[in-house]
């Protein structure tokens, strides 16, 4: 049962911008760049939907966000947008601006840094999925990742249990998984009889991610608290993100076994 929200989840950006600006923001393919009240550049992304993807930012619930997110919030005085002709001319706009730029909130893509693995196999827990950098020969892996290794693992992390998970609610989240604070490998408890999670794993790695990705969706359809949908989609976007990257950004490793 969805739990009823005492106070309206806070929305510095709609204070600060309008929400006309939210409602006439673009539904077009580019990159936006969230300034300060000095015109320093704060944060560079990118969207396939310029519109949809602000509306992430327009919620900023401090009990539920990572603490970096919620500064970004307030401390934005302005956004600006670069139209591009579609996600892939989007996604080279944004990696230019990024090692141009060094934005302050960005992470990924800024400073180049240790390779690591997505690593995930059964155990007596369920399922274990970790980012290491040197994986154990009896996890299926894939890999060398660069520095969006961490941030990959927190979405399937996230978008994992709350699959397995259908009926809890967001706040019932291992602590601080919804703030970013996850451990190098997470264990998601489910029933191996009934779901071929690993199977899936494989696919979105080594076959097509469509398949995962639409099994994912169908998971959330019942999910309609604007908060969840909203870090959801976040996240489903950054598994998105990661199969539409160039094959030279994505790395491949045997799957089990000996490196």
């Amino acid at each position: 049962m969805a739990q009823t929200l005492l106070f309206p989840d806070p929305k510095p950006l709609d204070e600060r911008l309008g929400r006309k600006f939210f409602r006439r923001a673009p539904r077009r393919p580019g990159v936006y760049l969230m300034k300060d009240a000095n015109d320093r550049v704060l944060y560079v992304g990118k969207a396939k939907d310029l519109k949809q993807r602000l509306g992430h930012y327009r919620l900023a619930n401090p009990d539920r966000l990572p603490r970096r997110h919620l500064r970004l919030v307030r401390e934005v005085a302005r956004i600006e947008f670069q139209f591009c002709a579609n996600e892939s001319a989007a996604l080279r706009r944004e990696s230019k601006l990024l090692r141009a730029l060094k934005p302050k909130f960005n992470r990924a893509g800024v400073w180049p840094g240790k390779t690591s693995f997505i690593v995930w196999r059964g155990s007596d827990q369920g399922l274990e999925l970790g980012s290491v950098e040197i994986p154990e020969p009896d996890w299926h892996r894939f890999g060398p990742l660069p520095s969006s290794a961490r941030a990959l693992h927190h979405s399937l992390c996230r978008l994992l249990w709350l699959a397995l998970n259908p009926l809890a609610s967001m706040a019932a989240l291992p602590v601080g998984w919804a703030q970013g604070r996850l451990s190098a490998s997470a264990a998601i408890p489910f029933d191996s009889r009934r779901l071929d999670v690993i199977g899936h794993l494989d696919r979105f790695f080594y076959e097509s991610s469509d398949d995962f990705l639409a099994w994912l969706e169908t998971q959330f359809c019942a999910r309609t608290h604007p908060f969840e949908r909203a870090a959801i989609i976040a996240d489903l976007e950054q598994l998105q993100d990661f199969s539409q990257r160039p094959a030279g950004t994505k790395q491949p490793s045997n799957q089990l076994g000996l490196l």
